[in-house]
């Protein structure tokens, strides 16, 4: 009896023990740097087959992507679009995501715009609690789009950036399915959250976070509702919002904020 009870305050006093760490992910080659254009970038960058996207919160600009010229620009109301984040083309449109960013309650919605005038067509409101959007891409028939959370400045509490989130949605824009970020991910982009994303030739989804200069391969898991984390890629662009070129395939673009010069990279 003396001995049981014993055992039984050692294993009281005993410390919990600590949790699993995750698995190793696998660093792959650094993407390489194949050009830089001069831009106004701020928030991240969108290409089509023979253009440039610089996105900076409430102003678009589209270049040549040959001469790297400007061809068009659109300013819009600070108060209507304050963080236009990320753009995509999409179905001869310009998809872009935007967010009352660091404004709370976190209000999302899509802007569409012609990809050669730059000219406003319409707007998708996805409104409140979810996150702010920060990207939206098309693929296998669905809308796919990735809602920030913060820990401080344009977060809500009382969620942060663990509740960022991946959403599928329909042609209506009706949410079918949403996934968690990996722990392996979160622990690089804290505070902050997930700023582009996008799906890649090889079928898997590409993230990248605010600041660091890194791109993250995941896929949809085979069960559960997290994110598969396969590969962390080093990249000279730190974080932001990131387009594949469709029409180079294996070709990514990105900016750095350091010179606001938009980055095309060859991601093997």
């Amino acid at each position: 009896m003396i001995a049981l009870l014993s055992a039984l305050l050692l294993q009281a006093a005993a410390p919990a023990a600590a949790a699993s760490p995750p698995p190793a992910v696998p660093l792959a080659a650094p993407a390489r740097t194949l050009r830089r254009y001069s831009s106004t970038a701020r928030q991240g960058v969108a290409v089509g087959p023979a253009d440039l996207y610089a996105v900076s919160n409430w102003e678009l600009v589209r270049y040549d992507k040959q001469t790297g010229e400007k061809r068009a620009e659109w300013a819009g109301d600070p108060a209507r679009f304050p963080h236009i984040n990320s753009c995509a083309v999409i179905d001869n449109e310009l998809v872009c995501a935007s967010s009352n960013f660091p404004g709370v309650p976190q209000v999302s919605t899509v802007e569409i715009f012609d990809p050669m005038t730059l000219a406003h067509r319409r707007s998708i409101a996805l409104g409140l609690g979810t996150g702010s959007i920060t990207w939206v891409d098309r693929k296998d028939g669905f809308w796919w789009a990735m809602f920030a959370n913060y820990d401080g400045k344009g977060g809500e509490p009382p969620r942060d950036h663990r509740h960022t989130t991946l959403v599928k949605f329909d042609d209506q824009w009706r949410r079918l399915e949403a996934w968690a970020i990996p722990p392996t991910i979160l622990a690089r982009i804290a505070p902050m959250s997930i700023s582009g994303g996008g799906w890649g030739p090889d079928g898997r989804l590409y993230l990248s976070g605010h600041d660091l200069p890194e791109l993250y391969a995941v896929r949809l898991p085979a069960g559960g509702g997290v994110l598969d984390h396969l590969q962390t890629i080093p990249m000279e662009a730190e974080g932001q919002a990131i387009d594949w070129d469709e029409s180079a395939p294996g070709t990514l673009y990105g900016i750095t904020r350091r010179t606001r010069e938009i980055l095309a990279m060859q991601v093997k």
